[in-house]
């Protein structure tokens, strides 16, 4: 195991994900995500709710399982001090439940086209940058954590390009304007999550400048979460044809107030067509009495 000066050190030769942060910082974090639970809850969006629970406990057991006990490229420091696995699953659970949570809200709600998305996704990018300046009153940065992607990144490049040919083809098999899914879009969306929350740990020092750090960014970036996104819409997809995003059934027909303004224009359309219809009729009735109670000029 290397410890914290020589972690720096191979931070600047390769793609090591490395963050420096306090206890403040922490506490700090784990209030936003209660407030934003409490936000979704109120505005009933149960399914982005789900779905991004589900984000936070994907990551929990991929960091812990995976990178920590499984493949040993995930190390954490507090103090200078390598710790145990209980402490280690601690902020890694912190860490994978903040991260994943606002990661799969922020892809669920753009996916979705949620009509409250400009204020979610800002809250969530103004946390991400604005929450480091913030817990810089907690006093200098205490743990350390960080993570070697040489041995995998290779794998998820492989599962990143099957994916996203696999929904090409599917797309190819319709014509251009039956298209069920913008695959630009969809690809626009993962990459734009994770340079969100890499960009602001770069900027605010939690994450250490050195010659990999653009490098780090723009590879996690564009790949870490974007390699899930074509298995991510399908699971939209299906979700939402049987569910609306209150977990009502999808079969109930939801109208929107545009659908319900076209309705109505539509029936007083046909209001006025059937009233001057009956108008006519009834003017060329009158007409045919007058000639009836008339003399007719021979």
């Amino acid at each position: 195991m290397m410890d914290s000066a020589e972690l720096l050190a191979a931070a600047e030769a390769a793609i090591v994900p490395t963050r420096n942060l306090n206890l403040l910082y922490i506490i700090l974090d784990c209030i936003f995500l209660a407030f934003f639970i409490g936000l979704l809850i109120w505005k009933k969006r149960y399914s982005t709710l789900i779905f991004a629970l589900f984000g936070g406990v994907l990551y929990t057991i991929v960091d812990f399982g995976g990178f920590y006990l499984l493949s040993h490229t995930r190390t954490v420091y507090i103090n200078g001090v390598l710790q145990g696995p209980g402490m280690t699953f601690a902020v890694l659970l912190w860490m994978s439940m903040s991260y994943g949570f606002t990661n799969f809200a922020f892809i669920w709600i753009l996916i979705g086209r949620d009509g409250y998305a400009k204020y979610w996704i800002f809250m969530i990018l103004m946390w991400w940058m604005i929450c480091p300046s913030i817990s810089e009153m907690g006093g200098e940065a205490t743990i350390t954590t960080s993570r070697t992607t040489g041995a995998y990144h290779g794998w998820m490049g492989v599962c990143l390009v099957v994916s996203y040919l696999i929904l090409i083809v599917l797309l190819m098999r319709k014509s251009p304007k039956d298209a069920f899914v913008n695959v630009l879009r969809l690809c626009a969306i993962g990459i734009a999550v994770q340079f969100g929350w890499e960009f602001s740990l770069l900027v605010n020092g939690i994450r250490p400048m050195n010659a990999a750090s653009i490098r780090t960014l723009i590879v996690n970036s564009c790949l870490e979460t974007n390699l899930g996104m074509p298995l991510i819409y399908a699971i939209f997809y299906f979700w939402h044809k049987k569910f609306n995003e209150d977990l009502s059934p999808a079969a109930k027909k939801v109208e929107t107030p545009a659908a319900e303004n076209a309705e109505q224009v539509a029936g007083k359309a046909a209001d006025a067509v059937d009233i001057a219809g009956n108008n006519a009729v009834d003017a060329v009735k009158t007409v045919e009495d007058v000639e009836d109670v008339l003399p007719v000029e021979r």
